[in-house]
């Protein structure tokens, strides 16, 4: 597994090939109780996030997929991302105010088309613009605070499948 860059991507995303079965790997996880951490299987998908005292609104999940390659051998997929009720969220957000954009610049247009003022309209629209950088700006900020608990899920990972079964 590479460590992870420096510059975080929105969903970092690793592949690893394991050389132990897929049924002794998820076992592994199954019988893993580390607090900080809660890991939930589900077939050969692993979920693990912090418990609810390490928890903050920009805490990060990891999750796990892991095939077999042959009867000894597994790869592992990982991605990290953010809580899910989070990300609808803040897709939500975006969707919103992509549709207001939309709306305000159609109306706009149309004010334009029949001579009439349409300087509201357009101040709308840029301040949707400042909004969405404004979000942007607050995301960013977001994943630098979930970027130690990331280190910290990465670990964590590494040393549940270092452990002899």
């Amino acid at each position: 597994m590479k460590p992870l860059p420096n510059e975080i991507v929105l969903r970092p995303r690793f592949q690893w090939d394991v050389p132990e079965a897929k049924e002794e790997i998820l076992q592994k996880f199954e019988m893993a109780e580390h607090p900080p951490f809660l890991v939930k299987r589900l077939d050969e998908h692993v979920f693990i996030k912090f418990n609810a005292q390490n928890n903050h609104f920009w805490s990060p999940q990891l999750h796990l997929q892991i095939e077999d390659i042959d009867a000894t051998n597994s790869h592992l997929y990982g991605i990290f991302g953010p809580n899910p009720t989070l990300w609808t969220f803040f897709m939500f957000i975006h969707f919103t105010i992509a549709c207001l954009f939309i709306i305000f610049g159609i109306w706009a247009y149309s004010s334009a088309s029949l001579n009439k003022p349409y300087h509201i309209q357009m101040g709308i629209m840029g301040f949707l613009v400042i909004l969405w950088f404004v979000l942007y700006f607050f995301g960013r900020s977001g994943k630098q605070k979930g970027k130690p608990q990331m280190q910290e899920l990465q670990t964590f990972t590494r040393k549940i499948l270092e452990q002899e079964a």
